[in-house]
């Protein structure tokens, strides 16, 4: 694993990863074109008469610590604690990747410098435990709150060229009984089962467009029935399955999701048109067993969410790579 966090792609590197994507099948073809052009013109509609949730957006500013040469790099995805820290995982290497900060910015502790390649995602689980993903290493890491590492699982499989360091895991959820799902999305295909202690377990999927089969499988969530959902970012779809790998239903209607985070019965999307990267999107609440659509929110810089505790949504890169928590304005 590279000890160093890659200089020089600091940005979200959106239309990079599409270039990943692009190793996996190429672009559209004029049909698939076709298709994606109906499906974002349905969503715009769909949308016009929906509820615009009162919801407003405001930058996560986070107040710099006196270390000569800080900085934070392009925030890939965000999380949210029950105390109510918010964690961001960004891919700079002037500060640590790992970074919790209050409701006022203070950063309240940062760790993993020299841990990630990539880094991509970052959780919550029950216990309170925090998890990281790396698009290039396949590493998943599983830290306590304090940033003492706990476990660590080498997912593999990744081609031994990775171009543009976009080949490898994106996302990780976790299931009642302590059992971890992991989306192996750039450049694989596949979802991967674990268990509490880091044992693989199952593993299914495969590139393509059927039941079953992904086209970047970029974000994931399992609920407590064991219904696991997937954000098939490429194919313009979420899925459903159960722990086996049982397809269950899919949901095509709400453009290309980047991440998803479930919430009793209600399930967010982070998403954009299909299509350019880094088009303006939404976040979009919809109904976890119907895919109902419950409300949205105007967004820029669609990548990685989470939801408060208090109900405040956040998004990162964010619009011009500042990350956003959406306040009620009720």
């Amino acid at each position: 694993m590279s000890s160093r966090i890659t200089i020089g792609l600091l940005s979200l590197a959106l239309s990079t990863a599409a270039l990943a994507h692009a190793k996996q099948g190429g672009g559209p073809s004029p049909q698939e074109q076709t298709r994606m052009d109906q499906q974002n013109a349905a969503l715009k509609e769909m949308l016009k008469p929906a509820l615009k949730l009162p919801m407003s957006p405001a930058s996560i500013a986070v107040k710099p610590p006196a270390t000569p040469g800080w900085a934070m790099g392009m925030v890939s995805w965000v999380a949210a604690s029950k105390d109510g820290l918010t964690y961001l995982l960004q891919r700079g290497d002037k500060a640590d990747p790992v970074i919790a900060v209050d409701r006022n910015g203070n950063i309240v502790r940062s760790w993993g410098k020299g841990m990630y390649t990539m880094p991509h995602a970052i959780r919550v689980d029950p216990q309170g435990n925090i998890w990281t993903t790396d698009a290039s290493s396949s590493m998943v890491y599983k830290f306590k709150p304090d940033g003492t590492l706990l476990m660590k699982i080498e997912v593999g499989g990744q081609p031994a060229s990775c171009a543009n360091n976009f080949c490898s895991t994106t996302d990780v959820a976790f299931a009642r009984d302590g059992h971890v799902f992991i989306s192996d999305g750039y450049r694989n295909a596949r979802i991967l089962e674990y268990t509490s202690d880091g044992k693989k377990v199952n593993e299914w999927g495969k590139a393509g467009t059927g039941p079953g089969e992904f086209r970047l499988p970029h974000s994931i969530q399992i609920d407590e029935r064991g219904i696991i959902y997937v954000a098939d970012r490429e194919n313009g779809r979420i899925q459903r399955f159960d722990r086996s790998g049982k397809f269950l239903g899919e949901w095509t209607q709400y453009g290309k999701t980047f991440g998803l985070v479930l919430v009793g019965d209600a399930l967010w999307l982070s998403t954009i048109p299909r299509g350019p990267n880094s088009a303006p999107g939404w976040l979009i609440k919809i109904n976890r067993d119907s895919g109902a659509l419950g409300g949205f929110v105007d967004s820029e810089g669609n990548h990685g969410a989470a939801v408060m505790q208090n109900g405040d949504l956040l998004l990162a890169p964010g619009p011009n790579q500042i990350p956003q928590r959406y306040r009620s304005s009720q």
